[in-house]
């Protein structure tokens, strides 16, 4: 092997890099402040997707000379534009809202497992119980809802006194296991 192609690099891949570098950088200022900050939320599968390829994109466009800079420009430019489009679209149809993102799911209501909706979700006892151990939980009578967000990020509500708002969970996947609970106020 040839270490110094390995460890070295001439000035002028170092200084293409450099360049690279700095035009996708401002470019991502440019269109993040154009689209919104919601370009790099991780809400939904498709916010996901967009993350990956940006990725992708940037690296593939920082460090090779193919693709091109003004090439991998407008790749980057593409994808906020979709990701606008599909926003906007989703909004407005309840049809490609449900195509396009993942729905949360219930996996714990009043201190019970959903044992149906876990096996669903592909997930273990031992996952659950370290979701419940990081959320500083230490008995399952705590938990008012554990639910398994369209990000596949977990969230835990802890039980307590104050009164529930269903249009909090009006839009996760058996919802009915939360709020007609002998225990929901």
């Amino acid at each position: 092997m040839d270490w110094s192609k390995w460890l070295f690099i001439d000035w002028e891949v170092a200084l293409a890099v450099v360049l690279s570098a700095t035009a996708v950088y401002f470019a991502l200022i440019f269109y993040t402040r154009i689209m919104g900050l919601r370009s790099f939320a991780k809400l939904s599968s498709y916010d996901f997707a967009m993350t990956v390829a940006m990725g992708s994109i940037l690296a593939s466009t920082i460090l090779s000379k193919s693709p091109a800079l003004l090439k991998g420009l407008l790749a980057i430019a593409i994808l906020f534009l979709l990701q606008g489009c599909i926003s906007v679209i989703r909004r407005k149809s309840t049809v490609i809202r449900r195509l396009v993102d993942n729905q949360p799911i219930v996996l714990m209501a009043h201190g019970e497992f959903n044992w149906d909706n876990i096996k669903e979700a592909k997930m273990s006892k031992n996952d659950l119980q370290e979701v419940l151990r990081k959320n500083g939980i230490k008995s399952t009578s705590e938990v008012f809802a554990m639910v398994m967000e369209t990000t596949g990020d977990m969230s835990v509500i802890k039980t307590s006194d104050t009164p529930a708002d269903i249009e909090i969970f009006d839009d996760i996947r058996d919802y009915e296991l939360i709020v007609h609970h002998k225990n929901f106020k």
